[in-house]
C-alpha cells in the first residue's frame, strides 16, 4: 500500500489583515512588514506586486476570508481557469472624488459605493500624501477628459475642413504625422457628426504589384483630362514609381508632344535622369507609324521606355489621377485655366511634402522617400517632434540634386545652379 502523502496547511488571511500587511508593505517596505506582522516576505512581495499591476482595476468582490490556495501538484485538483482583468482608467476628477470618500467613510466603503479597487485606492492615497510633500505628481490632477475631447475634435475637423477631399484615414494618417495618435473610427464619427459622406468608388483589384528599387528608377506619365467652364484642360503629371514624387506637370488644352517634350526636360533638369518611363502609348508619347519626338528625346538622354496595354500596369499614376480629381477638381471651382494652374501647382506642392501616403506606411510623405529622409524624420515622428514646423521642409543638404549643371540645348550651352537656369552663352561656332 503506498504510502499516505500529508497535505500541506495554509494559514488564512482575512481581507482586514491583507490590507493591513498591503498598507504597511507600501509604508515601511516588504522586509519590515513581514517581521513586524509575521507574513511570509514572498507572499507579501506577491500582493505589493498586484497593488503596482493593477493600480486601476475594477473593484473585486470581498470574500470573508482570502486564502492562501496551494499548488494544484500538491492537492490533486485541477487549476480552474482564471477570469482575465480588465483595467479601467480613472479620470482625475473620479479619483479625488473616491478619495475624499474614503477620507470620510474608509477605504472598504469608498471601494463598496464606488466600484474601485481597494489596492488602487491605497495607491492613490500614498500619491496623494507624496504629492502633498512635494515628491510627485498628484493623481487627482490633469486635463480635463471634456476639454481634451474637444480638442480632439478640433484638430480632426480642422484637417478635414483645410483639404476637403481627404476621407477619416488619411485624416489619421494626417494627424499622425504631427503626433497626434486618434483611432480611424474616431476620426470617421467626428467627421460624419460634421457632415462627411463617404464617396462610392469603384475598385478594381489585381494582384500584379510592382515598385522601383531607388528614386529615378521609374517613371510614370499619364494625362488627366478635365474641362474648366467649358473649356479642356489636360493636365500631364510625371510621377516617380518609387516615392509616389510627382517630378512634373504641365496644362495645355490639347494632348500635345510640345508640352510633353517641355514638361519633361524641366524635369529632367530639376530632378535628374530616370532610367525608365512607363506611359500609356497616348498620341503625344508614341507613334505608330515612324518614331516620336518624344521618343527621339529619350533616346538622346539614354532613357528606354515602357509602352503598356493595359492601364493596371500604370496604376499608381492612375490611383493618383482619381485622388487628384477627389481632392482638387471635385472639391473647388475654378473661373478659368489661369486659377486652375496655380491651385493645382500649390496642391502638387503640397502632396509631395504634406499629404502622407498610405503607399508609404501612413506617416511618410513622397518627399521623404524621395530624398532620402525615411529614418530622420521617423525618427523626429516618434521622438515627439512632429508638430514641429520645419518637418515638412527639405533641408538643402539632405536634398540629391545636381548643383551645378552644364547643359547644350541645339547647340547652345547653358549653366545651370540648382535647377535653375543662370546664363545662356549663344550657340557654338
Amino acid at each position: 500500500m503506498a504510502a499516505s502523502v500529508k497535505r500541506r496547511s495554509y494559514r488564512r488571511y482575512t481581507v482586514e489583515e491583507k490590507e493591513e500587511a498591503i498598507a504597511t508593505g507600501l509604508r515601511v517596505g516588504p522586509s519590515a512588514a513581514s517581521a513586524e506582522l509575521s507574513v511570509p516576505i514572498s507572499t507579501l512581495v506577491r500582493w505589493l506586486a498586484e497593488v503596482r499591476r493593477f493600480d486601476e482595476t475594477p473593484a473585486i468582490e470581498s470574500a470573508p476570508e482570502v486564502a492562501e490556495a496551494p499548488h494544484p501538484e500538491s492537492s490533486g485538483d485541477e487549476p480552474s481557469p482564471k477570469k482575465k482583468k480588465v483595467a479601467r482608467h480613472y479620470t482625475p476628477s473620479e479619483k479625488a472624488v473616491i478619495l475624499e470618500y474614503a477620507a470620510a467613510h474608509g477605504v472598504s466603503a469608498a471601494q463598496k459605493k464606488h466600484v474601485a479597487s481597494r489596492f488602487a485606492i491605497y495607491d492613490w492615497q500614498r500619491k496623494l500624501k507624496a504629492a502633498l510633500e512635494g515628491k510627485g505628481p498628484s493623481p487627482t490632477s490633469g486635463p480635463d477628459p471634456d476639454a481634451m475631447r474637444e480638442q480632439r475634435d478640433r484638430e480632426i475637423l480642422n484637417e478635414w475642413r483645410r483639404h476637403r477631399g481627404l476621407g477619416p484615414s488619411q485624416i489619421r494618417n494626417q494627424l499622425g504625422r504631427r503626433g497626434i495618435r486618434i483611432g480611424v473610427s474616431t476620426v470617421r464619427r467626428v467627421m460624419e457628426d460634421a457632415g462627411y459622406r463617404p464617396p462610392k468608388v469603384r475598385r478594381h483589384e489585381h494582384d500584379e504589384r510592382f515598385e522601383a528599387v531607388r528614386p529615378n528608377h521609374l517613371w510614370h506619365l499619364d494625362f488627366l483630362h478635365r474641362n474648366i467652364n467649358k473649356a479642356s484642360a489636360f493636365t500631364l503629371l510625371l510621377m516617380d514609381d518609387h516615392s509616389r514624387f510627382i517630378t512634373g506637370h504641365g496644362v495645355d488644352d490639347a494632348e500635345r508632344a510640345d508640352m510633353v517634350l517641355e514638361t519633361f526636360d524641366k524635369a529632367v533638369t530639376r530632378y535628374g535622369r530616370p532610367e525608365i518611363v512607363m506611359h500609356d502609348r497616348g498620341s503625344a508619347f508614341w507613334s505608330w507609324r515612324g518614331i516620336s519626338r518624344f521618343t527621339r528625346l529619350l533616346e538622346e538622354l539614354g532613357i528606354d521606355q515602357i509602352a503598356v496595354k493595359h492601364k493596371e500596369h500604370n496604376g499608381k499614376i492612375e490611383v493618383f489621377n482619381a485622388n487628384l480629381a477627389k481632392e482638387l477638381f471635385d472639391v473647388h471651382r475654378f473661373y478659368d485655366l489661369a486659377e486652375m494652374r496655380r491651385r493645382l501647382a500649390a496642391h502638387l506642392d503640397w502632396y509631395n511634402h504634406q499629404r502622407t501616403s498610405h503607399a508609404l506606411g501612413g506617416l511618410l510623405v513622397p518627399a521623404d522617400r524621395f530624398y532620402g529622409r525615411i529614418d530622420e524624420v521617423m525618427a523626429r515622428i516618434e521622438a515627439g517632434a512632429g508638430q514641429a514646423p520645419d518637418l515638412h521642409a527639405i533641408d538643402l543638404r539632405d536634398r540629391s540634386l545636381d548643383i551645378f549643371r552644364i547643359v547644350q540645348r541645339g547647340g547652345v550651352p547653358e549653366l545651370w545652379l540648382m535647377g535653375r537656369k543662370l546664363l545662356s552663352l549663344g550657340p557654338l561656332t
